[in-house]
C-alpha cells in the first residue's frame, strides 16, 4: 500500500484585489505580499510592493510578481515599474516580461 505525503507547505493563493487596487499572496488566508498599483489609461503603473518579514527569501515576491505581470498581460495592459521591486523582477525576466513595459 502507497503511503500518501503530507505536505507541510502553507496553503497559498494569488489574486487580484481590485477593491484595494493591488494584487496579494495569501499564505494560510493571511496577506504575505502585495503590490500596490494604480490604473492609467492602458497602464498599470506599479507603486509598493511589500513581502512580510516571516515570508522574505522564499520566493513569495516573485511569486506575486510573475502573477500581477501574467495578469496585465491577459488584460491588454502594459506595465509601468516606478516600484523597485516590481522593476528589477521585469529586467531580472527580460525576455519573459520586457514587452510589457510601458
Amino acid at each position: 500500500m502507497k503511503q500518501q505525503q503530507q505536505s507541510s507547505t502553507p496553503e497559498s493563493d494569488v489574486s487580484n484585489n481590485e477593491g484595494a487596487s493591488r494584487y496579494e499572496l495569501k499564505i494560510d488566508g493571511r496577506v504575505a505580499a502585495l503590490a500596490q498599483y494604480s490604473i492609467e489609461g492602458d497602464g498599470v503603473r506599479f507603486t509598493h510592493t511589500e513581502v512580510e518579514p516571516e515570508h522574505e527569501g522564499q520566493g513569495v515576491g516573485s511569486r506575486l510578481a510573475a502573477y500581477a505581470l501574467d495578469d496585465v498581460r491577459s488584460r491588454g495592459l502594459k506595465a509601468i515599474p516606478q516600484c523597485k521591486f516590481i522593476a528589477a523582477y521585469i529586467a531580472r525576466h527580460e525576455a519573459q516580461f520586457g514587452e510589457l513595459v510601458k
